[in-house]
């Protein structure tokens, strides 16, 4: 009898492991339908298990067909809101309310260029800015500014854009809010903004300086004309005649400059001979008191035949660059002027022995206003813009322009005039 009910007892108990094993396979291979959001049929798991397995295999498929049907809907949305966004030329960002990154449009990565694959990648990874983050906050919150202009770090340098940004309802029907984002980029207007600021500093000092000698010079002689001497009159009246002319010319020079820098800088191209052009404006210079005691030399490619240029612009490059040769460098120097064939362009050259310019100037030197010696070059009358009219002269023509120089050993201005048919 005890042995009946041990056989009895181990085929109860095997029934029960192997219906155990059944369901566990069963749990498993319905984990994996729903991990994979595909429908699970009651067939695939143990079988008689009744309805309870049928309700709740019936129940899961359901879900999961919801969850299929959301997960599509949104990409649905996301696909056509991307659609719609991609042509814009501001850029535009979604994120969740986790900061991860649900939409890019392609304007984003035009201003980020390393904003490359970022679907699902947290926001703060993408960009970096730490006033950007802070303003998300605020959107989320409700109390941001409707613009917002923020400061991005981007490789080695920054980018500066405006930033409006709204909570969004999340196209998945979830309760978390979306973030939108709209960042319209405005390095250009900044860096614009601040040469404007710096170019109208330089022109208030540089008018200042004449005026406030002219004027100074004008009252005392309003006031002391009657009793002072002549030999002192005709001093004042000569430093009045001077900066009064040094006045002319910085207002000149700023003319010629707003001229080159318009959307119609008066570009006017002819055939024009090189070698007549330079060998004119030296002849010139030659019978000048300035260049009477320098030594003018020419030295132009035989090969180089007429060039389409504006010829009053390209005789402007020649005088800037002579005028500073003869200006910096002493009596007896010698300035050589060159030209030379290249593949596709004529190099030209204006060389002096002078003083030279230090290395620390070099990169600024065709800047407006910049001068290497500032007291000397007032001295002697220079606005600070001709190399700066040289350069956009330059430029104009599809050249290139650049300067290399040693302390003690002159300076070498070189500039190219590209070859058209």
């Amino acid at each position: 009898m005890l042995l009946f009910l041990t056989l009895i007892l181990a085929i109860a108990l095997g029934v029960a492991l192997l219906k155990l094993r059944q369901h566990r396979q069963g749990l498993q291979a319905l984990e994996q339908a729903i991990n994979q959001r595909q429908k699970f049929l009651s067939e695939d798991g143990p079988a008689r298990y009744g309805p309870a397995w049928d309700r709740i295999c019936s129940a899961i498929n359901n879900s999961t067909e919801e969850l299929n049907r959301l997960q599509l809907y949104r990409a649905n949305q996301l696909a056509q809101l991307e659609a719609t966004l991609g042509s814009l030329q501001e850029a535009v960002l979604i994120v969740d309310d986790r900061n991860q990154i649900l939409l890019a449009n392609q304007a984003l990565q035009s201003i980020f260029p390393g904003a490359k694959n970022i679907l699902g990648s947290r926001l703060e990874l993408v960009l970096q800015s730490r006033a950007f983050l802070d303003y998300v906050t605020a959107v989320r919150k409700g109390s941001a500014k409707a613009q917002q202009p923020i400061e991005f770090a981007r490789n080695t340098d920054s980018v500066w854009a405006e930033v409006t940004g709204t909570s969004v309802p999340p196209l998945d029907g979830q309760k978390d809010q979306w973030a939108l984002f709209v960042i319209h980029d405005i390095t250009r207007q900044r860096q614009l903004e601040a040469v404007r600021k710096d170019f109208v500093a330089n022109v208030s000092h540089e008018l200042r300086t004449p005026l406030s000698v002219i004027k100074g010079y004008i009252e005392t002689l309003v006031d002391e004309h009657r009793a002072m001497p002549v030999e002192n009159r005709d001093r004042f009246l000569h430093t009045v005649q001077r900066h009064t002319e040094r006045l002319n010319s910085l207002l000149d020079d700023l003319l010629t400059l707003s001229r080159l820098e318009s959307l119609n800088p008066g570009l006017t191209r002819e055939s024009v001979s090189i070698a007549q052009l330079i060998a004119g404006v030296l002849e010139d210079y030659r019978g000048r008191p300035a260049g009477a005691g320098h030594q003018l030399n020419l030295s132009i490619d035989p090969s180089i035949g007429p060039v389409l240029l504006d010829q009053l612009k390209i005789t402007q490059i020649f005088e800037n660059l002579l005028d500073n040769a003869l200006k910096y460098t002493p009596a007896g120097s010698h300035i050589d002027i060159s030209a030379k064939l290249k593949e596709r362009e004529i190099e030209l050259c204006v060389k002096d022995n002078g003083q030279g310019i230090p290395a620390e100037d070099l990169p600024h030197i065709f800047e407006r206003f910049y001068r290497v010696d500032k007291g000397r070059s007032r001295e002697k009358g220079g606005t600070g813009l001709g190399l700066s009219i040289v350069k956009h002269i330059v430029q104009l023509h599809g050249g290139r322009v650049w300067v290399e120089s040693q302390l003690g050993q002159g300076s070498a201005f070189f500039f190219t005039l590209p070859l058209r048919q």
